[in-house]
């Protein structure tokens, strides 16, 4: 479970407006923050950073948000990050393939932020 008073938060997606709020919002309750609009430069951050916790769209350009999760699951860091997908994609088996890549939670768009908040403190698995 994250404290996000001083949580490291990393945030990936490719449509401005929704990272811009997402930033926002997140920045008000405390958190610190680093941005990416597609899955390489999200991969690079995360390596570079080792943020407490990652919000990654899974459809974004040059890499997926699930072969971003994989790949941060392959480096196995101790405690583990809490991975987030905020996605379009509803079917369950979408959900499904999300969780098999490493994320603890899959949100579908449009998602009301403070169930992404909740997720990251330790709220229930989605």
């Amino acid at each position: 479970m994250l404290t996000h008073d001083t949580a490291r938060l990393l945030i990936a997606d490719d449509d401005p407006n929704l990272l811009a709020a997402y930033v926002l919002f997140f920045s008000s309750h405390g958190f610190d923050i680093r941005t990416a609009r597609n899955g390489l430069d999200a991969l690079a951050q995360y390596c570079e950073w080792h943020p407490d916790a990652a919000l990654l769209d899974v459809e974004m350009p040059r890499l997926d948000g699930r072969a971003v999760a994989r790949r941060i699951r392959y480096v196995d860091n101790v405690p583990a990050p809490t991975l987030v997908a905020v996605t379009g994609l509803a079917r369950d088996e979408e959900k499904t393939e999300s969780l098999r890549s490493g994320f603890n939670h899959h949100f579908v768009k449009p998602v009301p932020m403070p169930l992404i908040l909740a997720a990251l403190t330790g709220g229930s698995r989605h």
